[in-house]
């Protein structure tokens, strides 16, 4: 059951739509305007940047003020009472977040957010320091695969509850740590997360197909796309080998341990996941789960070498780049030579101001990183310059000037 309702999601989502809109030049300003004061919502939210910040100063916050109750009233507390305390913080910010969204009515405001997330994190460590610390190896083992299901089914009641994408993302997550504590097979590991992500595909598009093009079509979108791209990269066993040695953990990752038929049968699959994945995306209409078609393209091209042996050269993400650059120019020519611009329900021209607002965001976050990697790579080759203490001869200065 979702914590909003359904007809107010529905008006933000109106909302955003008309915004969108406007913003295209598709309704005039007045049109807007009146169109506006009839989908006023009943929920307070915010822009990107706020939320961002209030997530992270409620998320400081109430550590710190668990921190300094744990400082204050308790005096080296065995992990029995720690966990218990934790457990009962955890069950405090869940209450918290749900009175935040209920009655203070907050969407996607940061504060819920960050509440709902410690209470996540506050019960995993609860229950595994008040019911497994001290136990043996293989019982410890044990209980923190328990906990990781913990995290894994508290993270998707967020989801649903909430409708948080990462909560989403942070099961997954759980789930891919799950399989390390029950085998030591690399293969096994990797084939039992990619067949609880493959499970977890046919969940979701099981109950999507009961919400086209309503509040929900992009959450559950959302959901499949991050678990196709799971698939992939459980299957996908050279990826590491992409890894730049000179990047902080600088260590070469081994090469992966299975046996032949398994190694070129995921070479197949890698090959054939995403064709499959494009033609969903492509037959639902759906721009997530075309990206992540698109993405999880690139990786195999990028990781094709590797698999192969083959040896990697300065030129390829150049050639890679002509290619992927050829391949845009042509659909997109492709699909303005239609009737009106229009090819089966698909055009080149952009008809809503999120993927412009999108492409902003995502230039600005990879301009961001750039600099600090090129930041980085100044350091290690400027040198220190010298001036031998004035007696490069200037105005009689002598050396101890």
């Amino acid at each position: 059951m979702r914590i909003y309702s359904a007809s107010s999601e529905e008006t933000l989502r109106t909302r955003t739509l008309l915004k969108d809109w406007a913003d295209e030049g598709f309704l005039t300003q007045a049109q807007y305007e009146r169109l506006e004061k009839e989908t006023i919502p009943d929920l307070r939210t915010t822009n990107i940047y706020l939320r961002t910040v209030l997530f992270l100063f409620t998320l400081i916050s109430v550590c710190g003020a668990a921190a300094l109750f744990f400082e204050v009233f308790l005096s080296h507390p065995s992990d029995q009472t720690s966990g218990g305390f934790l457990l009962v913080f955890a069950a405090a910010f869940y209450v918290a977040a749900e009175v935040a969204a209920t009655r203070v009515r907050l969407y996607r405001f940061g504060i819920e957010e960050a509440l709902a997330a410690c209470a996540v994190g506050y019960l995993c460590v609860g229950m595994l320091l008040a019911f497994f610390s001290g136990g043996s190896s293989s019982g410890s083992h044990q209980s923190e695969a328990f906990v990781l299901g913990i995290g894994a089914a508290s993270s998707l009641w967020i989801w649903h509850r909430f409708g948080y994408s990462y909560a989403f993302l942070a099961a997954m997550i759980f789930v891919a740590f799950l399989p390390g504590y029950w085998t030591s097979s690399q293969a096994a590991e990797r084939l039992i997360i990619a067949a609880f992500y493959a499970i977890g595909v046919a969940m979701v598009a099981a109950m999507r197909s009961r919400h086209y093009f309503d509040y929900l079509e992009d959450s559950y979108s959302a959901a499949e796309a991050l678990l196709w791209l799971g698939i992939y990269l459980a299957l996908n066993l050279r990826l590491l080998s992409l890894i730049p040695s000179r990047l902080w953990w600088a260590v070469a990752p081994p090469a992966p341990q299975v046996v032949k038929p398994f190694y070129w049968t995921t070479w197949v699959l890698i090959w054939c996941l995403p064709v499959g994945v494009l033609v969903r995306g492509i037959r639902l209409r759906d721009r997530y789960v075309i990206a992540i078609g698109g993405i999880v393209a690139v990786l195999t091209l990028v990781s094709n070498k590797p698999y192969l042996g083959w040896p990697r050269h300065t030129w390829d993400p150049m050639i890679l780049g002509v290619v992927l650059t050829a391949v845009a120019l042509l659909s997109r020519r492709w699909l303005a030579s239609g009737p009106n611009g229009i090819r089966h329900g698909f055009t080149a021209a952009r008809i809503s101001a999120k993927d412009k607002h999108l492409a902003n965001a995502a230039a600005a976050a990879f301009g961001l990183v750039s600099s600090q990697a090129a930041t980085a790579g100044q350091h290690t080759t400027t040198q220190e310059v010298r001036f031998e203490g004035g007696r490069s001869g200037g105005g009689g200065a002598s050396g101890s000037y």
